[in-house]
């Protein structure tokens, strides 16, 4: 009697608490130290911060094991529910009339980047014979909005996350370098500070690296940068349906009915509502702040948890494939921004 009295009156944490609850720990861990590594070195973005410790954490000798073992389920959690939740916060940030003052001409220059960066990174990903969904989930980055466009649509298109952890990393370098790289070539290339602020946006991914890159140009070169790279944000929403669609129509009939994703996932509804509200309503400054900080939050500890996920040896082995894609993307997005720049301003 005694032992079952014991047994009843132990508190019993729930399964998800002791599943996830590792993982999740050493996330917000994870976050605390990109914070730290930003405010030591501010020109280095919290979230990028946040990928390249995921990636050192998982394969520290001492740590390896956990990461793949008991912390892993919360990882993973991580990196795909903190990453919607993040994503809906996203659009807090994202007015309709601002973003329309820039004048139709920008609005179609946008829209020429964006499609010739997806489908030119597609067509030239699967000619290199990368597998899975890594094509589809680089050219996603490259195009919109880095690492966060490639979780929203890794899960429209349920991908594999060693897949999405490897485009993560490919996106993330490449937008740290152009951090570096974009300024010196500003004025050989005849750039203004507007100018040069519309490049930046139009051509960089992820949105903290756009604050990077364009404020060495000034106030100016910031505010266009901003504007352009929220403006490329904004296709987020239909891109994800559109991937969304094409998996449900893949799957087939014969997927089932639980076996077909939402056409709009849940989370674009919430990130396309928030967007409404900022479009429609006046939100106080504070709330603004505090979607800011959250967002900022949830994004990192989602990219952490999908940075934990990177495998080097697995990535050097298609190293030279990915790369070369990477590259490409690469070139193709800052040329037909640049060339878009020259013809809108």
């Amino acid at each position: 009697m005694a032992l079952t009295l014991r047994t009843v009156a132990r508190p019993v944490a729930p399964a998800a608490v002791r599943r996830n609850g590792p993982g999740l720990a050493l996330a917000a861990l994870g976050v605390a130290a990109a914070w730290t590594v930003h405010a030591v070195l501010p020109a280095v973005p919290r979230l990028t911060a946040a990928v390249v410790l995921g990636v050192a954490v998982a394969h520290l000798p001492g740590l390896r094991p956990l990461v793949r073992g008991a912390a892993r389920p919360g990882l993973s959690l991580a990196g795909k529910r903190l990453m919607r939740a993040g994503i809906v916060l996203l659009g807090l940030k994202l007015s309709l009339s601002d973003v329309l003052g820039l004048g139709w001409a920008t609005v179609a220059m946008v829209l020429a980047v964006v499609a010739a960066t997806f489908f030119g990174t597609c067509w030239l990903g699967r000619r290199l014979g990368l597998r899975g969904d890594q094509p589809l989930l680089v050219a996603t980055g490259y195009s919109i909005c880095g690492a966060s466009a490639i979780g929203a649509v890794s899960q429209a298109a349920g991908s594999d996350e060693e897949d999405v952890a490897t485009s993560v990393a490919l996106v993330t370098l490449c937008g740290t370098l152009a951090i570096a790289v974009l300024p010196l070539l500003q004025h050989p290339l005849g750039l203004g500070g507007a100018e040069f602020g519309r490049w930046v946006g139009a051509s960089v991914h992820d949105v903290g690296q756009v604050v990077a890159t364009a404020q060495s140009g000034g106030a100016d070169a910031l505010r266009e940068a901003v504007l352009v790279k929220l403006m490329r944000v904004m296709l987020l929403a239909p891109l994800v349906a559109g991937v969304a669609l094409a998996v449900a129509r893949r799957k087939g009939p014969s997927g089932g009915k639980a076996g077909r994703p939402p056409l709009v996932p849940l989370f674009v509804l919430g990130f396309l509502a928030m967007i409404a509200l900022r479009t429609c309503a006046t939100v106080p400054d504070g709330l603004l702040t505090l979607a800011q900080t959250g967002q900022e939050l949830l994004l990192a500890a989602a990219l952490f948890g999908l940075g934990s996920a990177v495998h080097l040896p697995s990535l050097a082995r298609t190293g030279g494939r990915v790369a070369a894609l990477g590259l490409a993307s690469w070139v193709v997005v800052a040329g037909v921004s640049y060339a878009g720049v020259l013809l809108t301003t």
